[in-house]
């Protein structure tokens, strides 16, 4: 597979702009290459899963967004999602975990707070996707609205930091691409932030017994029998 070879180029850096992941998708449509990527110091209306938006002081956290257009396959990875979420914990450090589906924790507590959140979007038909990844590499938790004092996380670094941080987390996707899929899964099941815990989500509710081979939550009912879950909205249990 090719894909890793060039990520990062060409490279549109935007002093503020709604949201990078936008930008990126109007560059996909226009055709923009595998690679292109869209940074930014501060977002308007950054988006995570579930239309949430994504918050940020400006010039405190990494804001990029990626386009991929897969080679000579010509479709993207099925697993990226998982894939980008590895390549943000190499960032991030050992005691970061994932929180399915695209959210990079760190333990507090009983709980879990927030560092980083991942937005993969696009078209498979058309051979291309859209990655979103923000990183709260300098935010002072302080800064945030209060609602998210509790359940945000930041890596407590400067500034300066963010630019090295883009760089390195560019490389960690670029080797992260080249796994096989069985290489992803291990790894992604060794920072499995649910497993065993308990979980629900709109219809039910049950113990997290991680991912299957498509990155799918299989979940175990109080009553017996599992489910496995898609992407969609699953709330921790701490009660």
């Amino acid at each position: 597979m090719a894909i890793e070879s060039s990520l990062g180029r060409p490279r549109l850096h935007l002093r503020r702009t709604d949201s990078t992941s936008d930008r990126a998708r109007e560059l996909a449509l226009g055709g923009a290459p595998h690679g292109t990527i869209v940074t930014a110091a501060e977002q308007t209306a950054g988006r995570g899963r579930q239309g949430r938006r994504w918050s940020a002081p400006a010039g405190s956290a990494l804001l990029m967004s990626l386009v991929l257009r897969p080679s000579p396959s010509g479709r993207v990875p099925p697993l990226l999602p998982l894939i980008a979420a590895l390549a943000v914990c190499d960032l991030v450090g050992e005691q970061a975990q994932i929180k399915w589906p695209n959210d990079i924790v760190f333990a507090r507590g009983g709980g879990l707070a927030k560092v980083a959140g991942i937005l993969a979007e696009g078209r498979p038909q058309e051979g291309w996707a859209v990655l979103g990844i923000g990183v709260n590499v300098a935010v002072r938790i302080a800064d945030l609205p209060a609602e998210l004092h509790d359940s945000a996380a930041t890596l407590g670094q400067t500034p300066a930091d963010i630019e090295p941080a883009l760089q390195r987390l560019l490389r960690a996707l670029s080797c992260r691409l080249t796994q096989g899929d069985d290489a992803t899964l291990r790894a992604w099941r060794e920072r499995d932030a649910l497993g065993g815990r308990e979980v629900s989500w709109k219809s039910g509710h049950g113990r997290a017994q991680g991912i299957d081979g498509a990155g799918r939550l299989v979940v175990s009912l109080a009553g017996g029998g599992r489910a496995t879950l898609d992407a969609g909205e699953v709330h921790l249990q701490t009660g």
